[in-house]
């Protein structure tokens, strides 16, 4: 990638830094995750912007610190703002209502409001006019995950004929799901709208076809190499599979450190000798946190001999409380846990030590370390970079990974994660006495596997084969003469 005359205007629902009131004003820090990972140095490197929703009110002071804080990068924070009906109807409402679950499959959760539609096309527009006014000739516009679907639609209605780019973070559903969506096509055009597609798995990317050819007549659809290009009356798209990655360098490292190292000890310590089962979830029913605790129970009541021996700390990330099904799920997850440690705990030993709460990155990192066993099953999930955190930071290269098989990343880890349905309770409760029992040798055989294919496709590798494909398939285009740069 060029580092001077290439600029990029990163779209995505939230800019990658956290606002915050203080008692001097607001204050601005930056967000961890792997996007923002990714994007950050890209961006520091061939200049830009990033555009993104503040999660505030709309405030002058608000736009000032942001100023302030983009003079120590090479690229610039331009915010969006919302009203609280906005937030409303465009967050909670279609985005978390409508096709949050309903892109994970969970169809029976939905609220198709068509007033929660209106609302994602206006906030859609907003941003969009945002990323036109930014947009300079040569740029790219990269726009990230399903809250932002509609934007390129809105881009090419104000004339932007820059290249455009998506990827999306979540599942994308089959036919059967997507078709219960009111606004399919209008989804599925909107998505065409832009010159690149991509998505985390093959699976993703065969919905999505699928959805294609079932519900927006006249696209015809071809091979080239390993992805595809769909063909429309005046627009080309090129739809590809990207598994994002973690920076597993920096979480290695970090893992390493003696800190880390003298907390994990103590975690440790903590348990007297148990085996230490994790959990890391944000509060979300796609996570399988219900499913998560029957298999513990099972466990317990199954092997008898595991009392005593065996402790799950499972920590809850708050999120989306203000979602009435987010409450209602953080109250059964509290209940069950006292249920099950009301059954089975014994003075000095308790089943499940119960997190609510975020945890700093060094303190995740200790947990990770402290683990034996990671238990990683979401009903379904995009990729789920928990389970390549936990192994980036197994510096000794024990530990056990189990993951649900419908978690994105299940597909690069099933050499050396143990896969399991997050339904079938039983098979989950055996995986985790399995991997109790494991022996020392097949826990290095298999961690090491696993650490070495995400070190290879890590977040650097992933940004570069999408940014790559892009510009090979606009070379491509432009020597086919179908599509004008």
């Amino acid at each position: 990638m060029r580092t001077n005359d290439f600029r990029m205007v990163v779209v995505s629902n939230r800019l990658p830094v956290t606002i915050e009131s203080g008692p001097v004003g607001f204050g601005v820090d930056p967000s961890s995750g792997g996007l923002v990972t990714a994007l950050r140095p890209l961006l520091n490197d061939c200049a830009g912007v990033w555009i993104g929703w503040t999660g505030t009110d709309e405030s002058p002071e608000i736009e000032k610190v942001l100023r302030e804080y983009s003079q120590q990068s090479n690229f610039e924070l331009k915010p969006i703002f919302m009203t609280a009906e906005e937030r409303s109807r465009f967050y909670c409402g279609f985005s978390n209502e409508v096709l949050w679950p309903l892109f994970h499959d969970l169809q029976s959760r939905c609220n198709f409001d068509p007033a929660y539609w209106d609302t994602h096309l206006t906030v859609n527009r907003r941003f969009a006019e945002k990323a036109a006014i930014e947009t300079r000739a040569g740029n790219l516009v990269w726009v990230h995950d399903y809250h932002l679907m509609s934007v390129a639609a809105s881009l090419r209605q104000l004339g932007v004929t820059e290249q455009l780019a998506y990827f999306h973070h979540i599942p994308f559903p089959s036919p059967d799901i997507f078709e219960k969506l009111p606004w399919r096509e209008e989804i599925l055009t909107a998505l065409l709208d832009f010159d690149v597609v991509g998505f985390q798995t093959l699976r993703d990317r065969r919905n999505f076809v699928a959805c294609l050819r079932q519900f927006v007549k006249g696209a015809q659809i071809n091979a080239r190499g390993e992805h595809l290009v769909v063909n429309e009356p005046g627009r080309t798209t090129f739809v590809g599979a990207f598994p994002i990655g973690i920076d597993f360098d920096e979480f290695a490292q970090c893992a390493g450190r003696a800190d880390v190292d003298n907390r994990a000890a103590e975690i440790a310590q903590g348990f007297g000798g148990c085996c230490i089962v994790l959990g890391v979830d944000r509060l979300d029913y796609t996570k399988g946190i219900p499913e998560k605790l029957a298999a513990i129970r099972h466990l317990l009541e199954c092997y008898p001999e595991l009392r005593g021996k065996i402790s799950l700390i499972q920590i809850v990330v708050p999120s989306r409380e203000d979602i009435p099904k987010y409450g209602e799920l953080k109250a059964e997850i509290q209940r069950t846990v006292s249920e099950i440690n009301g059954r089975y705990g014994e003075p000095g030993w308790m089943p499940i030590h119960y997190l609510h709460r975020s945890v700093d990155r060094s303190e995740l990192l200790a947990y990770y370390r402290a683990a034996d066993i990671a238990l990683v099953t979401p009903l379904k999930d995009g990729m789920n970079l928990v389970a390549k955190e936990y192994c980036a930071s197994r510096v000794n290269n024990d530990g056990v990974l189990i993951l649900s098989e419908f978690a994105g990343a299940a597909f690069q880890l099933q050499g050396g994660a143990l896969l399991v349905n997050p339904y079938h309770t039983r098979a989950v409760a055996e995986a985790i006495r399995k991997a109790c029992e494991m022996p020392q040798s097949e826990q290095r055989r298999r961690m090491r596997k696993s650490r070495a294919r995400i070190r290879r496709e890590d977040i650097y590798q992933w940004r570069d084969a999408f940014c790559g494909c892009r510009a090979a398939f606009e070379q491509r285009l432009i020597a086919e003469g179908t599509h004008a740069v």
